[in-house]
């Protein structure tokens, strides 16, 4: 027998992923957002560049794919942005901004498994290109808010922001906080003194209970800001407050990826345990170019992730998981009923009517358990007297109740029950 693969889960029962995506794609669409599909495959340059080498995503957590041929370096994708903006970039001249699209799919990452963080992840991510005010950062975020209080009733959540401001903006920030690191490394854990000098912002996702306490008095990145970003984290602000999005600063978010600029959030969920963040994004303004776009392409994304948004809903099932259509059983009751039986049942599928039909040899009572097992609302009983009189017992499973049907008024009936 084998095992699942360290990280990946089966996915036995699909209705509450399809329904909650059902409302996901019905929400995005109504906002003019289009959905796309990109390849799992993808360049291991394409991250580098994107993400920056840096960052524990490329350095440690990507699968590569082994190539036949060397000249190739291929990897499944950690994550979809770098992926759409390629694709973005390659169709540019044939693409009209603002371009928002969003697409469904899994990516891999190599961590330790634990809840909320699988090793094969899903992830809705909802991109829009081509929009340059940090005025339509507030409008995505309320997008997604609403997404999550009014479509998901989601109650237990906070959204916590920060404004990252422009590249001089940060390289003034890490130099105070350069200093202060300095200042206080002897009691850093070993991944931060090294994060000081390869990618110093990452120190603020440090789990370490000494170096998170420290990092409570680090100097702040809206602190730094120069007069134009303090404005426009200012306007982010206020827009937020006037679309009645209640959030919380969050002086030390920064996102674990090298190309966010001014605002980056995430909505936290406060009953999922340390992998709490189920949306999280912000601002990617230099993405595009640094992937072979000639110009500046301003842009704004997110990314939800599918398996910690469900942990979320995991006690709203009923509510949010797509329904069952009725289900109609056609029970042949001997071998001599079954060419009927499927003549019947192909006739019901083509009118719309989700049929299911037991050919094997077992008992008539047999498959009336099975099909009760099937949840089947109805069983249709073709025996030798309804064959030869074109007629057929149509069951309900749920009273008891036999109903005499003639096999050409089966369309009507049918009509009728489930319409």
């Amino acid at each position: 027998m084998f095992s699942l693969i360290k990280g990946t889960q089966d996915i036995l029962d699909y209705r509450l992923t399809d329904g909650v995506l059902q409302i996901i794609q019905s929400h995005l669409k109504n906002y003019n957002f289009s959905q796309i599909s990109t390849p799992i495959l993808e360049s291991v340059e394409l991250f580098e560049r994107g993400l920056g080498v840096a960052t524990d995503v490329v350095g440690k957590e990507m699968f590569i794919v082994q190539s036949k041929s060397d000249r190739e370096r291929i990897c499944l994708r950690p994550e979809m942005t770098a992926g759409t903006v390629r694709a973005f970039v390659q169709e540019q001249g044939s693409l009209v901004l603002p371009w928002k699209v969003f697409s469904y799919g899994p990516a891999f990452r190599y961590e330790r498994p634990q809840k909320g963080r699988l090793r094969q992840f899903h992830q809705v991510s909802i991109e829009s290109l081509g929009t340059a005010h940090v005025m339509y950062d507030a409008f995505f975020i309320s997008m997604l808010s609403n997404l999550f209080e009014e479509k998901l009733h989601i109650e237990n959540f906070v959204l916590h922001i920060n404004f990252l401001g422009q590249p001089h903006d940060r390289q003034i920030f890490k130099e105070h906080l350069y200093a202060f690191l300095v200042e206080h490394d002897a009691i850093l854990c070993d991944t931060c003194k090294q994060r000081k000098d390869s990618n110093i912002l990452r120190v603020f996702d440090c789990k370490n209970e000494v170096c998170h306490d420290l990092y409570t008095r680090a100097p702040k990145i809206t602190d730094h800001l120069t007069p134009e970003s303090l404005l426009e984290w200012q306007m982010v602000q206020e827009q937020l407050l006037q679309l009645s999005v209640t959030f919380m600063h969050d002086p030390y978010l920064v996102r674990g990826l090298d190309y966010y600029n001014k605002t980056v959030f995430e909505f936290v969920g406060l009953n999922l345990g340390a992998q709490n963040t189920f949306c999280g994004g912000g601002r990617y303004d230099s993405l595009a170019q640094q992937l072979g776009s000639k110009e500046l392409v301003p842009a704004f994304g997110a990314g939800i992730g599918m398996e910690r948004l469900l942990l979320v809903l995991e006690n709203q099932q009923e509510k949010f998981a797509t329904p069952k259509p009725a289900l109609v059983c056609v029970i042949p009751c001997q071998i001599e009923q079954n060419a009927t039986g499927i003549l019947i049942a192909d006739h019901l599928q083509s009118i719309g009517v989700c049929v299911d039909i037991l050919l094997d040899t077992a008992s008539l009572k047999s498959k009336l358990r099975k099909a009760d097992k099937l949840q089947a609302k109805y069983a249709l009983v073709i025996g030798q007297t309804e064959q030869e009189q074109n007629f057929v017992m149509v069951k309900n499973m749920m009273t008891g109740q036999d109903d005499k049907v003639s096999q050409a008024d089966l369309e009507n009936y049918f009509k009728n029950l489930i319409r």
